[in-house]
């Protein structure tokens, strides 16, 4: 029999005295309280009535639970509906939780109603089975909406830009496999002369700009085609398209950088003791600090940082920030076999920033270049790009957590100058001779 050993285990599950707990809908929530009876003793009250979601009601719900003395209030993040409930609710006091829905779904079997949803969520509160979700403070909220809605309209801007494309393959026009971007200064100038009505190969070829210049013939090729009136006039409403996007983006950007500095000042302790107030020459170090990482950039950061914020000791180590943004594989493990586990969906628009940078950071010559080089050898790329994703958001995670920390690269030989050359010598060695060869080592000059 194998000795029982200790283990240090986090020890949360205390019991809280009054709790809430809110199933949530659409145009109303279920709320449950437990609370101790006021004469036996051990005995626990459940009350459990419908409220409606709009403004007045929350306001009239949460001044009846800061006149019951709740401690604590459970929410369930049901699509977008929760948001009304957590903002009321924390505004007056409360201390209100947001809890995973995969972590608060009822025991199979059971009935399924909201009375015995809201019951069971209070249950779990009272015996403190879940983990709240991080929700930040509302000026990083404002700026989460903002890197938000960029990524939104850089990616409708691109899917507008496919359609192009696209039409451009109806009309029988190949620029898109002689150009790398045909929107951009050389693309755009064909683009509008098509739509002007010029259709004569030599002269759309001749409107090539810089390095395109030198393929002007393989141009002339791709424009031999079928562009008619039909293309021109879709063509146009795209392009206007991307051009009223391309102006939405920039106002965007500048709210998003306008909301990064008017974040609160937040003292912050670097591991030496010393206290940095976080005002705009933080702000701005923190961004160049950041892109100095391979494939960031000031668009990543920005996102980046409208996702996980700037006061890494909400997260306390980079294994809960990367366990948190599903960047770390799970542990699964039963008797002798352990199983392959996925790391989770995760927040998009932080997987997206990451994968950004990830994708960049793998073309370089830099220490993230020689592992990502290293680790397609044994598993497919998407599982290396999301190693590399991994490595970048640690390494955010301590350049964020110590302000005065500069990236330094490890280098792309890091690899190699960790191999011990007499191990490597004695392996190559042994294995030419075991192929029947005489082996005469010669230190190189």
């Amino acid at each position: 029999m194998q000795q029982p050993v200790e283990i240090d285990v986090e020890d949360s599950e205390q019991l809280v005295q009054r709790v809430a707990g809110i199933d949530v809908a659409k145009a109303s929530g279920m709320v449950c309280t437990r609370v101790p009876h006021d004469s036996i003793a051990g005995r626990r009250v459940t009350k459990v009535w419908s409220v409606s979601a709009d403004t007045g009601s929350l306001e009239e719900l949460a001044d009846h639970l800061v006149c019951q003395g709740i401690e604590r209030v459970v929410l369930e993040s049901t699509s977008d509906y929760w948001r009304p409930f957590y903002y009321i609710l924390a505004a007056r006091g409360l201390s209100v939780w947001l809890v995973n829905a995969s972590q608060v779904k009822n025991v199979p079997g059971r009935p399924k109603t909201d009375k015995l949803d809201a019951v069971w969520l209070a249950k779990l509160a009272e015996k403190s089975m879940v983990s709240p979700s991080f929700v930040p403070a509302e000026p990083m909220r404002h700026v989460r909406d903002l890197a938000r809605a960029r990524f939104d309209l850089v990616e409708d801007r691109s899917r507008v830009k496919q359609r192009v494309e696209k039409l451009l393959e109806d009309s029988l026009i190949k620029i898109s496999s002689v150009l790398s971007d045909i929107h951009g200064v050389s693309g755009r100038a064909i683009l509008d002369a098509l739509i002007s009505g010029q259709r004569n190969p030599r002269v759309l070829a001749e409107l090539a700009k810089g390095r395109a210049r030198a393929r002007r013939g393989d141009l002339e090729r791709a424009l031999h085609g079928r562009f008619t009136d039909h293309h021109a006039g879709l063509a146009r409403l795209l392009l206007d398209q991307i051009d009223e996007l391309t102006t939405h983006i920039g106002a965007v950007t500048a709210l998003l950088d306008a909301a990064i500095a008017a974040l609160p000042q937040i003292p912050l302790t670097t591991p030496s003791g010393l206290t940095v107030d976080t005002g705009q020459a933080y702000l701005d170090d923190v961004v160049t600090r950041l892109c100095q990482i391979p494939g960031g950039g000031p668009d990543s950061v920005r996102a980046v940082i409208g996702e996980i914020g700037l006061d890494m000791s909400v997260f306390g180590c980079h294994q809960r920030l990367c366990s948190w943004a599903k960047t770390s594989p799970q542990t699964k493990q039963s008797g002798r076999k352990k199983g392959r586990a996925r790391t989770g969906k995760g927040n998009p628009y932080l997987k997206a920033a990451l994968g950004q940078m990830a994708t960049g950071a793998a073309k370089t010559d830099t220490f993230l270049g020689a592992r990502y080089r290293r680790l397609i050898k044994r598993m497919p790329k998407p599982k290396a790009l999301a190693a590399i994703e991994r490595s970048i958001l640690v390494i955010i995670f301590h350049l964020l957590a110590n302000p005065t920390a500069e990236f330094a690269d490890l280098g792309a030989d890091f690899y190699q100058r960790r191999i011990d050359r007499d191990r490597r010598t004695h392996q190559l060695t042994r294995q030419l001779q075991a192929l029947g060869y005489t082996v005469t080592l010669t230190p190189a000059a």
